[in-house]
């Protein structure tokens, strides 16, 4: 996987991201509230990185990513990205921005035109951004091998392909004008296991080969922790800790991780992780709790929480860039593994020689 590049600035900066969503009721219409989508999220994310955005559905995650590249507008807060503030561009110098911002959809069906072949949606961007004048063929058929994908595909229609391979297109329509960020929501969730793995594998080889960062938003933590270099996890538009995956998965800290992280099954016979239930349901973003948002299903909250909101901070004392927001989370142990690993079962033995023989993979490759 690619590393992040040293550099002075990150290649994009959040700062204090707010979205609400009016909602209006009655006859004329009026403003009776807002769906509160983002309250202050603030992240940095360098080139070459992939940065994995997790938590529960209706937490914020596909918002966040369109307020970033400015799909949808924010309420308040500031995004820069090489430095430049993008809520101060007009429309020209946006789309002209947007050639480094590109984003992938999750639904590899819908977010193609039916109407147009492959071809077609591939040499799109490249008229609008005026690239490759006089040769958008050989650049479209260039796109699709780059995709694992064949020249002559670019003469069929969007039906006329798998799910997988549709994301492959979504993929090269992304990659088409050449950005420096690309913004995966839900990238593989609409796809069989088995595809999901190439598509994951063929996003880590484009990252290693043009050093391309990632926004990768996903509910499955496997995948995340197979791609991602950093993890931000988000509760009703918060995150609630960042940190690199090693760190996240071996230590979480927030207790809202904890419990996202405890339903993770242990691939070890006999193994199991304490479960954390938490009561209830999310909360509804029209009126989240006062103070920590999480506070009325944390099974470790307490006055303060519900009174006073905790900053996302970074444990200074430690030096480490871990930050989590929560009042509380040194008192917090992460839930124990219970029972021991069987290997002198034949379960255990093949499981032992499969992970050995990852291992020398591994160190190979």
């Amino acid at each position: 996987m690619a590393q992040p590049l040293p550099q002075a600035e990150p290649l994009l900066k959040v700062e204090a991201l707010v979205k609400h969503f009016p909602v209006r009721t009655g006859v004329l219409s009026r403003v009776s509230g807002a769906v509160r989508a983002l309250d202050g999220v603030d992240f940095t994310l360098a080139a070459g990185e992939t940065l994995g955005i997790v938590g529960e559905s209706g937490c914020g995650k596909s918002t966040l990513g369109r307020v970033v590249l400015r799909l949808i507008e924010p309420t308040s807060g500031r995004v820069s990205f090489a430095g430049q503030d993008l809520g101060q561009l007009d429309a020209v110098a946006l789309r002209a921005q947007r050639r480094a911002m590109q984003i992938i959809f999750q639904d590899p069906y819908s977010s193609l035109n039916p109407r147009m072949t492959v071809g077609q949606t591939l040499a799109e961007p490249l008229a609008l951004h005026g690239l490759h004048r006089g040769r958008e063929r050989a650049r479209v058929a260039e796109l699709l091998h780059t995709v694992g994908l064949a020249p002559q595909h670019a003469l069929r229609f969007p039906h006329e392909f798998s799910g997988g391979q549709r994301q492959r297109i979504g993929i090269a329509r992304a990659l088409a004008v050449q950005p420096k960020l690309i913004v995966c929501d839900e990238a593989v969730s609409a796809l069989d296991v088995s595809v999901q793995a190439q598509v994951v594998n063929l996003l880590q080889d484009l990252q290693q080969s043009l050093g391309l960062a990632y926004i990768f938003i996903a509910h499955d933590l496997a995948v995340v922790k197979h791609i991602a270099t950093r993890i931000a996890v988000m509760y009703l538009g918060r995150i609630v800790e960042i940190t690199d995956k090693r760190t996240l998965f071996a230590a979480p800290r927030h207790p809202y991780t904890q419990a996202l992280l405890s339903a993770i099954p242990l691939p070890e016979p006999g193994l199991k992780r304490d479960r954390v239930l938490l009561p209830g349901d999310v909360p509804s973003p029209l009126s989240p709790p006062s103070g920590c948002h999480f506070h009325t299903r944390c099974p470790h909250a307490r006055p303060l929480c519900s009174q006073q909101a905790p900053m996302l901070v970074a444990d200074e004392a430690a030096d480490s860039d871990h930050a989590v927001a929560c009042h509380f989370w040194r008192e917090i142990s992460a839930p124990a593994v219970i029972g021991s690993a069987r290997v002198d079962t034949p379960a255990g033995q093949r499981l032992a020689r499969l992970q050995s023989a990852f291992r020398v993979q591994a160190e190979v490759a």
